[in-house]
């Protein structure tokens, strides 16, 4: 039978839950056994794809198509499985599920409550995620923190899990904070046992807890929170903060968490296969070489906002055995008199997706200089948008060339609409979303990087690059290196004549893994590098 496991969080919220199930997910992985993950988040958006990213960093595109929260990033990447529309549930695409079945007549003629119907429509979505990826353990973390009204009805309807699964198909983890408080020079456990007696009055004991803290904790504190949190001495897990990331399945897994994990669920399996992580792990503590990337954009302060990015240009890093610096430059800052001072000290520049006019000028000068001073340049999505408008302005002499997102009035729009498509539509769910195929033009840096004819890679935009223009810029020297299958869509364009000068309407990001860097990026942080190499 499938197992469950639920990924709870106390005190503040923030403590890494997300890198706790992502990680026990790798460490059962290598046991050896099928996994699944999925995230459940009390807010009443459908889904996170209308979202400010101040509000909630980076939306997370699976391969069907569906806009999740950037958990699913972490899992992912730690697992290594390419996750679905049923790995992310939001109260709003619950309520939404539920009225639509009321309005349908679906539950004939009841008074539609909380329990048990909206608690209904939550199992039955939780149980759905085991059964389509026929999956051993399924882990479900839990968004928010105990105490928030928003999560009560998630938190009951696992508990109604639990209940109907048995106790021996089912785990609670929860995982608080434990301070530490220098004026006294001492960790504090009382925060973690007042969030546990929160957790019990929704009808949840935990079964193992995850200590998130900064500094190694005393064995007293262990002992302390298993006697007053009732929970096993070696069910009580150390998670201190890691300068790198991916190491924390290895700290982990020497508290024996997966062990003890396959021992509280009767799971026998294998010890873990950790072999190929601790020899990445290693790898990434032997860094060499560094490298400055700029990366401009208009959300630089909230760095979730390009998570995966960030994150697959660290995993390319990895890969040259390079450091990654990244230059974290608002493209607000960036002006003809700023640009040189803002982008001379950079061995590459990447232009991540985004939308809204905001910053866009910035931008546009970001893509004239690298091109210019022949640095290596990546654009994704709206940063190859930008450079297609670039070139349209300084090299086609196309002076207003925009974009129909930033100015509908615009004669020269080179970026508009995809077919088919208006500003009357809805925002949300409206976008090309998931993957899809696109065909490789021979002896180009695309196919350089990739190897293959025949890729295929997640979107998610609204517009597309004008097909209007196309011998123009072409005859001008861009190449359009990319296309759909039946060529009618533009997916990258490039410089072929430069080592990396490239735009991708795509984003790749999101295939990139820390064992298995996407090619793009290695690309393009291996032009970097040869470019700080040779400056």
């Amino acid at each position: 039978m499938t197992k469950y496991i639920f990924v709870t969080g106390g005190v503040v919220s923030g403590l890494g839950k997300g890198i706790t199930a992502a990680s026990l997910g790798r460490l059962l992985k290598a046991r050896g056994l099928k996994v699944a993950a999925q995230k459940l988040d009390p807010y009443i958006n459908v889904d996170p794809g209308t979202m400010s990213p101040y509000q909630h960093g980076e939306v997370y595109v699976t391969e069907d198509g569906a806009e999740t929260d950037l958990d699913l990033g972490h899992y992912e990447r730690f697992i290594d499985e390419d996750l679905n529309r049923f790995s992310n549930l939001t109260t709003g695409k619950v309520y939404w599920n539920v009225l639509n079945k009321e309005r349908r007549g679906e539950y004939l003629g009841s008074t539609v409550q909380v329990i048990p119907h909206i608690t209904d429509e939550i199992k039955a979505f939780v149980y759905r995620v085991g059964k389509q990826s026929d999956a051993d353990v399924v882990i479900t973390e839990i968004g928010g923190t105990i105490g928030d009204i928003e999560s009560q009805p998630f938190l009951e309807a696992v508990r109604q899990i639990s209940l109907e699964v048995g106790k021996e198909n089912s785990l609670f983890i929860h995982v608080t904070l434990v301070p530490f408080l220098s004026g006294s020079n001492e960790h504090k456990s009382k925060p973690t046992q007042h969030s546990v007696k929160e957790l019990r009055g929704m009808g949840i004991d935990p079964d193992m807890i995850v200590l998130r803290c900064d500094r190694p904790l005393e064995q007293s504190i262990f002992n302390k929170i298993s006697l007053f949190c009732n929970v096993k001495t070696d069910c009580v897990i150390e998670n201190m903060t890691l300068p790198i990331l991916y190491e924390a399945p290895l700290m982990l897994e020497r508290s024996h968490f997966s062990d003890v994990v396959c021992r509280e669920l009767g799971i026998k399996a294998a010890p873990p296969d950790l072999s190929d992580w601790t020899g990445m792990v290693e790898r990434i503590k032997a860094r060499k070489n560094s490298v400055e990337i700029g990366l401009v954009g208009k959300y630089t302060e909230l760095h979730d906002a390009y998570l995966s990015v960030a994150e697959a240009l660290r995993h390319a890093g990895y890969h040259h055995n390079t450091h990654i610096h990244i230059h974290w430059i608002d493209s607000e800052q960036i002006t003809a008199e700023t640009a040189d001072a803002e982008l001379s000290a950079l061995d590459g520049i990447i232009v991540p997706g985004g939308f809204g006019e905001r910053g866009i000028e910035g931008m546009i000068l970001a893509a004239n200089y690298a091109r210019k001073h022949a640095l290596p340049y990546f654009g994704i999505c709206l940063g190859m948008q930008i450079a297609v408008i670039e070139y349209a302005r300084n090299v086609l002499g196309i002076a207003d060339a925009n974009s129909g997102e930033f100015n509908e009035a615009c004669a020269n729009k080179v970026i508009d609409f995809m077919p088919g498509q208006s500003d009357t539509v809805d925002k949300g769910g409206t976008l090309r979303l998931g993957a899809y195929p696109c065909l490789v033009k021979a002896d180009t840096v695309l196919k350089k990087c990739y190897g293959e004819e025949l890729i295929s890679e997640r979107h998610r935009h609204r517009y597309e690059f004008n097909n209007a223009y196309r011998r123009q810029f072409e005859t001008a020297g861009l190449t359009l290196s990319g296309t759909s299958p039946d060529g009618r869509l533009v997916e990258t364009i490039e410089l072929s004549d430069r080592d990396f000068y490239l735009g991708v309407q795509y984003h790749p990001e999101f295939k990139s893994r820390p064992n298995k860097p996407h090619p793009l990026f290695k690309g393009f942080i291996g032009a970097a590098l040869k470019q700080n190499q040779e400056s």
